[in-house]
């Protein structure tokens, strides 16, 4: 066989793969986004691998609670809210809190995503045009109004296929810049391995900073919208072997890409005493030290985070909305294009009033965090329901895994009020 005839078919097998991905990609959409990255980043740069536990322990519970809510929707065919508000007493009530509560945090990160993704374009304008380095505040504004405006144009398409498909471009080219550039900078294994002993650094910030971990890695927000998603796929219950490896497979990829991130940023900033604290940091700290292949790598997944983000954070408030009134998502609605419109006017503050967006971005974080416990009271209530689950048990460690879960999230939940009570 000729060997460009090889590589063609080897390179098209690929893309099926990828583009066979399921509603996990939006998982990975929502997760690994600035959010995360820059987390991960601050993390890795301030405190080495020490905050690796969290990390695995969110997205082992991130991914069976994923796998829970997929599989809830396709026996009962309910997606989350509109369920919580029929079969739970007071849910209407429970449904109108996490709908506030997610749209909050989702909205605040919304602010921080854009300002890191206009400030990293302006970055990259500024090796390129110096001229742009006097007019910073100008230009990464119409950066963020030219990035916010293309996401909503592509919002209004209204189809679930359109999205995903966007999202697996962006979330493929994200991974592979981060997996690629822990090659050519990483920690020692040892650290690595310390960093799977649970500890809370003890300085200043390492408290929020768990619970910006645990509000990224762990968004109830992945949870809630994912029985949407299932039904946009078109999974019923034949596909309950397919959900269950794409709730799996998307809580691995979300582990090994922000423990991607958090590596590069330990093995580049951490021993030389350099933590992040703004965008530009980023530049000149990786570059002398990773290269300037490493660094437009790094720069580029950053960027494919941000833009991956951007998309499902303008999605929350609509489709939870929806789930809530109807349980079905209808993207071409009236309300649909008000409220997406709404957030994108909502994602423009921080860069109008030049604002630090890795600190408002790990704040935000942190909100996230205190809807956990009502999400997973809420399905655990719904799952162990036999006349909602049409005679389908829940099995005994899915229960023990998500009792775990939620005594998790409180702590996690204390622990993100102390951060910011500290903050404040």
């Amino acid at each position: 066989m000729d060997k460009s005839i090889k590589n063609k078919s080897i390179f098209k097998k690929f893309l099926a793969i990828i583009l066979a991905f399921g509603p996990g990609i939006f998982a990975i959409g929502y997760t690994i986004g600035t959010g995360s990255v820059t987390s991960m980043i601050v993390a890795g740069s301030t405190y080495g691998m020490q905050l690796l536990w969290v990390l695995l322990i969110s997205c082992l519970f991130s991914g069976l609670l994923m796998y829970v809510y997929g599989n809830y929707a396709l026996i009962t065919g309910e997606t989350a809210l509109y369920a919580f508000k029929r079969h739970i007493k007071g849910g209407h009530i429970l449904a109108i809190l996490i709908i506030i509560g997610i749209s909050f945090g989702q909205w605040n990160s919304l602010m921080g995503i854009l300002g890191i993704s206009a400030n990293i374009i302006y970055e990259i304008f500024a090796i390129y045009f110096p001229n742009v380095v006097g007019y910073k505040y100008e230009t990464v504004l119409i950066v963020a109004i030219v990035v916010i405006a293309t996401m909503y144009a592509f919002l209004m398409v209204g189809k679930y296929t359109f999205f995903e498909k966007i999202l697996v471009i962006f979330v493929t080219i994200m991974g592979l810049s981060f997996i690629v550039s822990l090659f050519m900078v990483y920690p020692l294994p040892m650290e690595v391995v310390q960093g799977l002993v649970p500890s809370i650094p003890k300085v200043e910030g390492g408290q929020m900073m768990v619970a910006a971990f645990v509000g990224t890695t762990m968004a109830a927000a992945t949870f809630l919208s994912r029985p949407l998603f299932v039904q946009g796929k078109g999974w019923t219950i034949k596909n309950r072997g397919q959900q269950k490896r794409d709730a799996i497979t998307a809580a691995i990829l979300v582990f090994i890409i922000s423990g991607s991130v958090m590596a590069v940023a330990s093995g580049a900033l951490f021993h030389q005493g350099l933590p992040v604290t703004e965008v530009l940091d980023m530049v000149n700290t990786l570059e002398p030290i990773a290269g300037k292949f490493a660094l437009t790598l790094f720069f580029f997944g950053t960027l494919s985070a941000g833009l991956s983000s951007i998309f499902p954070c303008l999605l929350i408030a609509p489709i939870l909305l929806a789930d809530y009134q109807s349980g079905e998502l209808d993207t071409n609605s009236r309300q649909f294009r008000i409220i997406t419109a709404i957030a994108c006017l909502f994602a423009l503050i921080v860069p109008v009033f030049g604002a630090n967006p890795i600190e408002m971005q790990i704040v935000s974080q942190v909100f996230n965090v205190f809807v956990l416990p009502i999400v997973i009271i809420g399905i655990m209530l719904l799952i162990n329901n036999k006349g909602i689950m049409k005679g389908h048990k829940t099995n005994i460690l899915i229960n023990i895994g998500l009792l775990a879960a939620f005594f998790f999230s409180c702590l996690m939940s204390y622990n993100g009020v102390v951060a910011l009570f500290d903050y404040f």
